[in-house]
C-alpha cells in the first residue's frame, strides 16, 4: 500500500517541461532565425554595393576575418580588398564588437577607418587596374584620398585632373605626391569659384534683362544697368585676348634642357594647337555677334 501511494507521488512530480515553455523557447528561435536572415540579408548587401567577394559566399564574421588577414598579408595593392572586408566585417558583427576583432587583426580603429574610406571612395569611381598601379603603394593610396569623385573619375577617364598626370603618380615620391595632390585642390577648388562667380555674373544679367524698360526714360535703371555690362564684357573679352597672347610669349621663352628639344617642340605645338583653337572659336562667335550687331544696333551708329 505504502509503495502505491509512493509512486502516485514520484508520478505527480513535475519533470521540468510544460507547454508555456516550450512556446517560449519556440518563439526564442524564430526570433533569433529572423534576426539572423536579416543580418546576412544586410551583410550581403553591403558586400555587394561595394564589391566584395564574400569568403565561401558566406557572412560569418570568423571567415571574413580570415580573408582580411590573407589580404593583408598580399601586396599593396590588396588594400582596397582589405578596406571593402573590413566594411563587410563590421556590417558583420554585432554592435561593440567590431573593435574586438580589429584588436585580434592588429588593426587601429583610426586605420581600418582610412581603409574603409578608401575602398568605398574608390568603389564610387570606374577605378581600374591601370590607376590602381600607377598609385603603386598603401601611402600613396591614402594621399590619393583628398581627391573628390570627379577629380577620380576624371584622372582615370583622361590620365589628368588639373596638373595631376595619371603617368607621373609612379614615379613621384610620397612627398610629391602629397604636394602635387594640395595643387590640384587648390585648382579645383580655384576653378569652382571661378564657375560660381561666372554663374552669379550670368544671373544677375538675366535679372537685368529681365527688367521692363520705361520707354519714357531712355537711361532708366535696366537700361544703366545693361550699359554697365557691356563695360564689364568688354574688358573681360580684351583681358581673355591679351592672357592668350601672354601664354604665347611665355611658351617661346621656355628653353629646353639637353636631349629635350624635340619634346619642348612637341609640348609648344599643342599649345599652339590650343591657342589657336581659342582664337578661331573667338573669331567664329564675334562675326555671328558682328553681323547681329551691324543690321541693329550698329545701323544706328555713324
Amino acid at each position: 500500500m505504502a509503495r502505491t501511494e509512493k509512486s502516485k507521488e514520484l508520478n505527480s512530480t513535475p519533470d521540468g517541461f510544460d507547454d508555456e515553455r516550450l512556446e517560449q523557447a519556440g518563439r526564442a528561435t524564430q526570433e533569433l532565425a529572423v534576426f539572423n536572415a536579416q543580418l546576412d540579408t544586410t551583410v550581403r548587401a553591403v558586400a555587394l554595393q561595394i564589391g566584395y567577394q564574400l569568403p565561401a559566399d558566406c557572412t560569418d564574421p570568423d571567415l571574413i576575418q580570415r580573408d582580411i588577414s590573407a589580404n593583408m598579408r598580399r601586396s599593396v595593392e590588396a588594400c582596397l580588398e582589405v578596406g571593402r572586408g573590413l566594411a563587410v566585417l563590421k556590417a558583420a558583427c554585432g554592435h561593440g564588437n567590431f573593435i574586438a576583432r580589429l584588436d585580434v587583426l592588429g588593426i587601429e580603429p583610426r586605420v581600418a577607418q582610412k581603409f574603409t574610406q578608401v575602398a568605398i571612395k574608390l568603389s564610387n569611381a570606374p577605378t581600374s587596374a591601370h590607376l590602381i598601379k600607377a598609385i603603386g603603394n598603401q601611402s600613396k593610396l591614402f594621399e590619393m584620398m583628398v581627391l573628390d569623385d570627379e577629380q577620380l573619375e576624371e584622372l582615370e577617364l583622361t590620365g589628368q585632373t588639373g596638373e595631376l598626370h595619371l603617368d607621373k603618380i609612379a614615379t613621384m615620391s610620397v612627398k610629391e605626391l602629397r604636394a602635387a595632390l594640395r595643387e590640384a585642390r587648390a585648382d579645383a577648388a580655384a576653378t569652382d569659384r571661378v564657375l560660381e562667380q561666372k554663374s552669379s555674373t550670368i544671373t544677375q544679367l538675366q535679372k537685368d534683362l529681365s527688367r521692363e524698360i520705361d520707354p519714357q526714360a531712355v537711361w532708366s535703371d535696366a537700361m544703366r544697368s545693361l550699359n554697365a555690362h557691356v563695360a564689364a564684357h568688354r574688358n573681360t573679352f580684351v583681358e581673355s585676348v591679351a592672357a592668350l597672347d601672354v601664354i604665347r610669349e611665355k611658351v617661346m621663352e621656355q628653353q629646353a634642357e639637353p636631349g629635350a628639344e624635340a619634346a619642348l617642340e612637341a609640348a609648344r605645338e599643342q599649345i599652339g594647337r590650343e591657342i589657336a583653337e581659342a582664337i578661331q572659336r573667338a573669331e567664329d562667335i564675334v562675326a555671328a555677334v558682328k553681323r547681329k550687331f551691324e543690321i541693329t544696333l550698329g545701323a544706328l551708329i555713324d
